[in-house]
C-alpha cells in the first residue's frame, strides 16, 4: 500500500508538472514566434525605408537573418532558391531539410523584398528549455516518491502494527488503544467486537457440543447394557440375539460420535507427550478395531521397530484408529497396508480411491463418501489433532488403485 501511494502521488505530480511545462512551453513557442515576425517586419519596413532614400539595400546585422531584393531586368541575387522567390506576398515558415525559415516578403516601388530568418538558434532555446523541464521533472518525481513513500510509511506505521497484532494474537488485550488515530482506533474497535462475537459463538458451539455428548453417554450406557444382557441370556432366540448385538454395535457407533464431537468442540492439545513406538501403536490401533470381527483383512506394516513419535498418546491412538478404520471400511475386504516413509506414515487402501475431485475434502466435516461411509468425523476428527500436534496430513489416490492417507510425523530413530 505504501508503494502504490508513492507511486500514485508521483504519477499526479509528475501529469501536474508535464500540464505546466506544456502550457508554459507553448505560450513560449507562441512569444517566440510573435518576436520573430516583429522583427522581421521591423528590418524589412527599415530596409525599404532606406533603399528609398538612397537606394542602398541595407541588409541586417545578424547572420541569422538574409534579406533579397529583386528587380525587374535584374538577375537574382546570389544565395536565393527558386522555391523562396517564388513565394508570395505575407509571412511564411518553409523547411529545407531539417531547418526551418521563417521568411516575410514585401513589395515596394516595383521592387521585391525578401527577408528569411534561420530559425536553428530559436529551436535550439526550446530543446534546451525541454530538456531542463523534463531533467526537473524526473528530479522532482524522484525526490517526490521518495518523501511519499517514507511519509506513508510513517502514516501506516499503526496499521501494520495493528496487522501484526491481529496475526500473532492480542494476547488478553484489546486491539484498542489510547493514542491511536481514529480511522486506526476504528478498526480495532471493529476488530474487537468482531474477536468478542467469534469467541462467543465458539464457545456456545463448544458448549453445545460437550453438553450434549455428556447427555447421551447415560442412555446410551443403559442402552448398551440392556443389550448385552439380552444377548447373553440362553433363553433367548437366535435372531433376538443377533438384534441384540446390532443394538450394542450400532450404540458403541453413536457413542464414538459422541466422543467425536465432544473432541472437535475441545481444543484437542497434547495434554501428556510421550515417546512412544509407532508400530506397537499402529498394532494396537488395529488390534482394537478387528477385535469384534469375526473376518477381517490382513495389515501389512512396513514400519521400522527403531521408529519413536513424540506424542500424546491418546491423540495418537484416534489418529491411528480412526485412519485404520477409514482404511478396513473402504478396502472392500483387502489387506490395508501401513508404511512409514521418512517422517511420513501412510495408510492406504485397495478400495475404489477417492474418485474426482479434490481429495482433502475427505477430512471435512460430515463428508461422507464411498459405498461404506461412516458418520463423516473420522477424518475430520485427524485434521482436527494433526492441527493440533502440529502433524502434516495429506489424501491422494495411490498408483494402481486405492486411497492413501499421509501423516507427517516429527520422528527420530531410537532404541526400541
Amino acid at each position: 500500500m505504501r508503494l502504490r501511494i508513492a507511486v500514485s502521488v508521483t504519477v499526479l505530480v509528475l501529469l501536474l508538472i508535464f500540464g505546466q511545462a506544456f502550457a508554459l512551453l507553448t505560450m513560449y513557442e507562441e512569444m517566440e514566434e510573435d518576436f520573430i515576425l516583429g522583427i522581421l517586419d521591423e528590418q524589412l519596413e527599415y530596409s525599404i525605408e532606406v533603399s528609398r532614400r538612397s537606394n542602398e539595400l541595407v541588409l541586417p546585422n545578424t547572420p541569422t537573418m538574409k534579406l533579397y531584393r529583386l528587380r525587374g531586368g535584374e538577375p537574382p541575387p546570389a544565395g536565393l532558391t527558386p522555391a523562396i522567390a517564388a513565394l508570395p506576398i505575407g509571412n511564411h515558415e518553409i523547411f529545407e531539410g531539417e531547418r526551418e525559415f521563417h521568411v516575410a516578403v514585401r513589395e515596394a516601388d516595383g521592387a521585391r523584398y525578401i527577408l528569411s530568418y534561420d530559425e536553428s538558434d530559436h529551436e535550439a532555446r526550446v530543446r534546451a528549455v525541454s530538456t531542463a523541464v523534463i531533467v526537473g521533472a524526473v528530479f522532482l518525481g524522484v525526490l517526490v516518491l521518495a518523501l511519499v513513500y517514507a511519509l506513508a510509511g510513517r502514516l501506516s506505521r499503526g496499521l501494520e502494527t495493528l496487522a501484526a497484532r491481529v496475526g500473532q494474537g492480542r494476547g488478553g488485550t484489546a486491539y484498542a488503544r489510547a493514542g491511536m488515530e481514529r480511522e486506526l482506533l476504528a478498526v480495532a474497535r471493529a476488530l474487537d467486537v468482531a474477536e468478542a462475537r467469534q469467541a462467543e459463538l465458539l464457545a456456545r458451539e463448544r458448549d453445545f457440543n460437550a453438553n450434549l455428548s455428556h447427555e447421551l453417554r447415560t442412555p446410551l450406557a443403559g442402552i448398551r447394557s440392556d443389550a448385552e444382557m439380552l444377548a447373553a441370556r440362553a433363553d433367548v432366540p437366535e435372531p433376538v440375539g443377533r438384534r441384540a448385538l446390532r443394538i450394542v454395535a450400532a450404540t458403541d457407533r453413536i457413542t464414538a460420535l459422541a466422543e467425536s464431537l465432544l473432541l472437535l468442540a475441545r481444543e484437542a492439545r497434547p495434554q501428556l507427550v510421550d515417546t512412544l513406538r509407532l508400530d506397537d501403536a499402529v498394532n494396537e490401533a488395529w488390534a482394537s478395531l478387528t477385535a469384534q470381527r469375526s473376518e477381517a483383512p490382513g495389515l501389512d506394516t512396513d514400519i521400522p521397530a527403531t521408529a519413536l513419535v513424540q506424542a500424546d498418546p491418546a491423540l495418537l491412538a484416534l489418529v491411528l484408529r480412526n485412519l485404520l478404520d477409514n482404511a478396513l471400511r473402504h478396502g472392500e475386504g483387502r489387506a490395508v497396508s501401513c508404511r512409514l516413509a521418512g517422517t511420513r506414515l501412510l495408510v492406504c487402501d485397495r478400495g475404489p480411491g477417492f474418485g474426482d475431485g479434490d481429495p482433502a475434502r475427505i477430512f471435512d466435516r460430515f463428508f461422507r463418501g464411498g459405498a461404506h461411509a461412516g458418520h463423516g468425523l473420522g477424518l475430520a476428527l485427524v485434521r482436527h489433532i494433526c492441527q493440533a500436534c502440529g502433524w502434516g496430513l495429506s489424501a491422494a489416490n495411490r498408483d494402481g488403485g486405492g486411497a492413501c492417507i499421509e501423516v507427517d510425523f516429527d520422528l527420530r530413530p531410537g532404541e526400541a
